[in-house]
């Protein structure tokens, strides 16, 4: 997948790439999921886009990282019920977790950074 224009942040990419690997997943959850348990999956992740691209623009980023954790914790929690209910396969999910992994520890050093930032003004 190409970079988004404009934009350099790697995080930025990877929550990207972890979208575009869910959605023919989510595809293939049964029809009774669609407004439910996937609406609840997709939402997460357009958060944590948001939260990404607002994050990337503030002066102040604390507030905006922490919602982005959170969101991430949410992701984490609807896919291994997704897995728990057999709408998402284990392979899938191992796959997606390691993604989300990724993604955290990156959420991670960035609020390190920020924090090391503030400690220094």
């Amino acid at each position: 997948m190409e970079k988004p224009h404009g934009e350099d942040l790697i995080i930025l990419q990877k929550t990207f790439d972890m979208i575009t690997f869910a959605y023919p997943i989510l595809a293939q959850f049964p029809k009774a999921e669609k407004y439910a348990l996937v609406a609840d999956i997709k939402r997460c992740m357009d958060i944590m886009l948001e939260h990404i691209i607002e994050a990337q623009k503030k002066y102040y980023k604390k507030t905006t990282l922490q919602n982005l954790d959170i969101a991430l914790a949410k992701l984490r929690a609807y896919t291994r019920l997704a897995n728990m209910l057999g709408f998402l396969p284990n392979k899938k999910y191992e796959q997606w977790s390691a993604r989300n992994v990724e993604i955290g520890k990156m959420i991670g050093g960035w609020m390190n950074s920020e924090k090391n930032k503030s400690a220094r003004s």
